[in-house]
């Protein structure tokens, strides 16, 4: 044991010792005091690494000598309980790293990344869901809405419900105790397009040089099937005796059955067989991920709006198609186009309705012919002296 050197304080003394990572030695200060009748002897510091001197080291036995400071050992031990109560804690940012790892191939992952990186994880990554307050929300919301549009803040805040009901589903923490209200979102966008530019895009796409991705678009207008789940389908999901396809996947849901018309039929059966198991396979054989440049390509050539997008665009001509004609219920186009519930379905509806007006006005129209008697029959119906 080394020596023990008094100081002019009683109760301090101190040892010498290596110095860490330099060369010679430093003085490690002690206090002595007595607590309950017991002797206590603590480690206060060294002379460099912790800046202690004699009157330093006076000031912490003093106030362990009152109560006022812990013991080196009781911080250390404290920070070690709290160090392990945080691994065991279910913040934030825990169950997201929870959430993607039990979800990898999760459509729309990407995008959640960033929102999370960007929005979420500065505010609420340390806060346990229960935790987390109606007022920080609140104000959250108000500062996003400074500078981004509601529906990338309802996005947003979609993204903090969801990891918080993930947390909650799979038992491993308490949800949010309160509703989240969203920003109201009002650019639902129905995009259409009218004959002639409809006409400009079938002529494009028969002369271009990329007849797959003059397909993707045929397909996409004929059946209006997303572009993922155009993207996903695979020959063993083509029925042609009962004249069905699977739709995979549509929008996170269970898998889906629509119907299979001659034209799609004739789309799908032109192309080139090859060892993949998609219809429209991408490099090597794999699921095709993107068509963009293409697609793009072919837009610009029909002469289309610039903010008509290329193949969700299709899906809308399809579904506004169908409504328009009259001859179509809202409830079969919400499972023609695998809706999960009618309310996506129901921005068509006042197409539908302005169909059924037409249909009442030809009505109208008929109804107004037979009741109505020509002049020559009138003046022969007023001489007859009949009333």
């Amino acid at each position: 044991m080394p020596k023990r050197f008094k100081t002019n304080y009683p109760g301090i003394y101190y040892r010498y010792s290596k110095r860490i990572g330099k060369k010679g030695t430093e003085k490690i200060y002690y206090i002595v005091f007595k607590k309950d009748g017991k002797v206590i002897e603590e480690k206060v510091g060294r002379q460099y690494v912790d800046d202690m001197t004699p009157a330093r080291a006076a000031l912490i036995r003093g106030e362990r000598i009152e109560g006022k400071r812990q013991s080196r050992r009781e911080v250390k031990t404290a920070q070690e309980q709290e160090r392990r109560a945080q691994q065991t804690r279910w913040t934030i940012a825990r169950l997201w790293s929870e959430y993607t790892a039990r979800q990898p191939q999760l459509k729309g992952l990407a995008q959640d990344q960033h929102r999370y990186e960007k929005y979420l994880v500065n505010t609420f990554g340390e806060k346990e869901p229960k935790d987390i307050s109606s007022s920080d929300v609140d104000t959250f919301r108000v500062q996003l809405l400074k500078t981004l549009k509601p529906a990338t803040v309802k996005n947003t805040l979609e993204l903090l419900r969801r990891i918080c009901k993930f947390g909650e589903k799979k038992h491993l923490c308490d949800g949010i105790p309160f509703i989240i209200e969203m920003p109201r979102v009002y650019n639902e966008k129905t995009e259409d397009l009218t004959d002639e530019q409809l006409t400009r895009l079938l002529h494009t796409l028969a002369e271009d040089e990329n007849q797959q991705a003059a397909d993707v678009m045929r397909l996409a207008l004929c059946t209006g099937m997303r572009r993922g789940e155009i993207f996903r389908l695979r020959k063993t999901d083509i029925d042609y005796e009962r004249e069905f396809v699977i739709v995979r996947d549509p929008k996170g849901g269970e898998d889906q059955k629509i119907p299979l018309n001659d034209l799609a039929k004739e789309i799908i059966k032109r192309q080139p067989d090859t060892e993949s198991l998609y219809v429209f396979p991408g490099r090597d054989g794999k699921q095709r991920v993107d068509i963009k440049r293409a697609v793009n390509r072919i837009k610009r050539k029909a002469e289309l709006p610039e903010d008509f997008r290329a193949l969700h665009g299709l899906r809308h001509v399809y579904a506004s198609m169908l409504a328009s004609s009259g001859q179509v219920d809202l409830y079969t186009l919400q499972k023609l186009l695998t809706h999960k519930s009618p309310i996506m379905t129901q921005r068509y509806a006042h197409l539908r309705d302005e169909a059924l007006k037409q249909a009442a006005n030809v009505a109208d129209a008929l109804l107004a012919q037979t009741t109505t008697a020509p002049d020559d029959s009138i003046k022969d119906h007023d001489n007859t002296g009949e009333r």
